[in-house]
């Protein structure tokens, strides 16, 4: 099959990289977090006693879960500027890792006030509990919200993530929008530091107020706006290798959504009972005017079903999302690394990719070589180069070591490296590269796992 998107060889040199924000990013979510503090501290006298002790860290605690609730939601608003800049896969750790500081401030938060209450009053834990909860203003919204925190951090676990479907942890991990709204009117009710205090409760509301407009705008307004102009349909779906498909999708103006060769969309096919499920597909060609392809290993219910879809098919898709692209190129010189179906954003990268590119393509067999042909075309036509690592006659794996990354691609360590493929083949060419002398700075990678 020859490609759907014939293109002039690319120019001979890079350009310049663009400096990704995220230094920038985290210094101001880290100087928020510091204001907080320092919002505790200007209205704190001197603190006597254990129970003083006790409140005083429970509020510190408090504020800062209530700051981690906006920062946690801010970072799941799809904003164009973290997405596309700085990655969605480092987005989706750093929203992780938000929601365990989240969980531990909040049950920090609980402990130590309801001690230093108890302690204050002369009343045992259980009783302070009950009164705090029954008793105290917007404290049972706030009950019902902090359980919905917990049950979604539990779920969000490792291990049990693996013992949930995706779309069971999806929809439950959209609860936290409830959980954040059903506790914020405590904060202000009950908070020493913003009740009484106008420029503090203003400054408050200004940040919940400002994550949930990026929320409604990226994750609902945006998409609405998408798709409503653009009317996504499939066009065709054809094999490219066992188990293998492409989804050729057609619309309107698609050079509007500026869409990048390596970046992805989350994709929502609207038949074949797949309109709950909306899963990250990248685009395995650069986008046309009214074309855009994807390519698809059916790994799973979902993916397996793609194959089936029919011309015609409605499709619900959000995006452009991630930062696998161009704008990382520092040099002159790249080197592309797929594992199976991980070629599908690099075979876009390859014919688009400025300067001097190869290509290293691991697969077990010649039959899982997905859109092969296509890429012997784009190589013979720009002067690229396709190198493929297969298993031996035998099954023997392919030798991927640091050694043998140097002895097929000269100059190593001064390429940009783009590697995609399965998290454990991820990790180890990142090793291999890395014992290669290739710097950190210089090897690209995305991946949709959190």
């Amino acid at each position: 099959m020859t490609t759907l998107y014939d293109r002039r060889a690319a120019p001979a040199l890079a350009p310049p990289a663009r400096r990704s924000p995220a230094g920038a990013v985290l210094a101001l979510l880290w100087a928020g977090a510091a204001a907080v503090v320092a919002l505790w501290w200007a209205d704190t006298g001197s603190v006597v006693g254990a129970a003083g002790w006790l409140t005083g860290a429970g509020r510190i605690a408090g504020l800062l879960c209530g700051y981690a609730c906006a920062v946690l939601v801010g970072l799941m608003a799809r904003v164009p500027l973290l997405e596309r800049r700085i990655g969605s896969d480092r987005v989706a750790r750093w929203h992780a890792m938000a929601g365990r500081y989240t969980v531990c401030l909040l049950l920090a938060h609980i402990v130590l006030i309801l001690l230093g209450y108890a302690a204050q009053d002369g009343f045992s834990l259980w009783h302070e509990t009950v009164t705090v909860v029954l008793d105290y203003p917007d404290m049972l919204k706030a009950t019902f919200g902090t359980l919905i925190l917990f049950a979604v951090g539990i779920t969000s676990a490792r291990a049990a993530r693996r013992r949930l479907g995706h779309e069971v942890w999806y929809y439950l991990h959209l609860l936290t929008y409830l959980a954040v709204f059903l506790s914020f009117f405590h904060q202000l009710t009950l908070g020493n530091e913003l009740s009484g205090h106008a420029g503090a409760t203003a400054a408050w509301y200004a940040l919940y107020l400002g994550v949930a407009a990026l929320v409604l705008w990226f994750r609902i307004l945006a998409p609405v706006r998408l798709n409503l102009r653009h009317r996504l349909r499939v066009r065709s779906v054809h094999q490219e290798a066992p188990g293998v498909f492409s989804v050729v999708v057609q619309g309107q103006r698609l050079d509007e959504l500026d869409a990048r060769p390596g970046q992805f969309f989350r994709w929502r096919f609207l038949g074949e009972g797949l309109g709950w499920t909306s899963t990250p597909y990248s685009l395995s060609a650069p986008p046309r005017r009214d074309l855009m392809r994807i390519t698809v290993k059916a790994l799973g219910d979902h993916s397996a079903a793609v194959s089936r879809l029919r011309p015609g098919t409605r499709v619900w898709a959000e995006g452009p999302y991630g930062s696998l692209t161009a704008d990382r190129q520092t040099s002159p010189r790249s080197l592309l690394i797929a594992g199976g179906v991980g070629i599908t954003p690099l075979r876009a990268l390859f014919e688009t990719l400025p300067g001097e590119v190869t290509l290293l393509y691991r697969a077990r067999r010649a039959e899982d070589l997905a859109l092969g042909r296509e890429l012997e075309a784009i190589a013979r036509r720009r002067g690229a180069t396709v190198l493929y690592a297969l298993n031996g006659p035998d099954g023997q794996r392919p030798d991927l070591t640091a050694r043998a990354l140097r002895a097929s691609v000269p100059d190593l360590a001064g390429h940009d490296i783009y590697l995609c493929g399965p998290h454990g083949f991820a990790r180890d060419l990142y090793e291999a590269l890395r014992s290669a002398g290739v710097p950190n700075r210089r090897i690209h990678h995305e991946s949709f796992e959190l």
